[in-house]
């Protein structure tokens, strides 16, 4: 039976990710329903991707009976409403990241998964790409010996965009873009929580954070060093150096489509959209997609990959790096 989909959300992100469902099989996954606070958006996005339930309110989407798991695609400060929405009405979610605009949501977040008994996942993409599984096994087969220094960049110039100036709308490099370097890094470090963290960054007149780069040192003396941008474009791409040789992610280290080990390159193509996609190699999101499924037909009610303690890691270590850098949300007041 299909793993039915209802996405939340009429926007840019919400149609990569449904063009994204539709390279799987639709013996293994449908999208049944759409919600959008604006109904004429929804009815438009339906139209678009052929989905046959529009809802004028997330409200009517939670009540949908027909509905297994939800897909939150709406900005991030709103997650945290979104989310405790779909998990009381007994709802699965994937959520796109940041989970939260902060820990202490997070951890309010997962607490109602769990008291509701549902699977949550925060969207991060980036782990589920066949290159990142291959990276999980060459590290677990120690192919670079033990890894000393973990790299990571993301910049690309985002200061037309507002979501990203705008304290209200969640802006700022750290949540948005600095997530995958750090994401990367814990990947690689096994989920482990860094010893130190030092961040210098410059900030916005609008008060969120344009440039950061951030150094963390983990056990055993071994170190990680990230930057992320949203004025500049950076050369995206992610290493791991360990004492027998080198693992290198080209750009886009976010979607990586093909890796570097010790000299030797390996690529690994994506499926082609059957519709224009906002964001480069949206398609992938198609892998998030079916670890879910796997969760939900195995009873799980959170993956391994990306586990809750993972997710509360992220936004951890993003708070004590905001913290450093001077930004500070409506939400940290709270």
């Amino acid at each position: 039976m299909a793993t039915r989909w209802g996405i939340c959300g009429a926007g840019k992100i919400s149609n990569d990710f449904t063009v994204a469902l539709n390279t799987l099989s639709a013996d293994e996954h449908q999208v049944v329903a759409v919600a959008a606070r604006n109904l004429e958006n929804a009815q438009e996005f339906a139209k678009t991707h052929s989905i046959s339930r529009v809802h004028g309110s997330y409200e009517e989407l939670a009540a949908d009976p027909d509905v297994d798991v939800v897909y939150i695609g709406v900005i991030h400060p709103y997650h945290l409403s979104t989310c405790l929405l779909f998990t009381n009405a007994k709802k699965n979610v994937l959520c796109e990241k940041p989970l939260a605009m902060n820990s202490k949501e997070v951890k309010e977040i997962l607490s109602s998964a769990r008291r509701n008994d549902v699977f949550l996942m925060e969207a991060i993409w980036t782990r589920f790409f066949p290159a990142s599984v291959e990276i999980r096994r060459l590290l677990a087969h120690g192919e670079v010996g033990e890894v000393q220094m973990v790299k990571a960049e993301f910049g690309v110039p985002l200061m037309d965009v507002q979501r990203s100036v705008k304290k209200e709308l969640g802006g700022g490099t750290i949540l948005d873009l600095g997530i995958y370097c750090l994401q990367f890094i814990c990947m690689v470090y096994n989920g482990e929580k860094p010893e130190c963290i030092q961040a210098m960054g410059v900030c916005q007149e609008t008060g969120v954070d344009e440039t950061v780069v951030v150094t963390l040192k983990f056990s055993y003396n071994r170190m990680a060093v990230f930057t992320c941008s949203s004025k500049i474009q950076l050369q995206n791409e992610a290493s791991i150096t360990g004492t027998k040789g080198t693992i290198r992610v080209p750009a886009h280290m976010w979607c990586p489509t093909s890796l570097v080990v010790n000299g030797v390159e390996t690529q690994y193509p994506l499926p082609e959209p059957y519709l224009p996609l906002n964001f480069i190699c949206s398609t992938g999101m198609r892998y998030e997609a079916d670890e879910v499924r796997q969760c939900l037909l195995k009873g799980l009610k959170e993956s391994a990959v990306m586990s809750h303690a993972d997710s509360l890691l992220l936004a951890e270590v993003e708070d004590g790096i905001r913290r450093q850098v001077g930004v500070v949300y409506e939400q940290d007041a709270k």
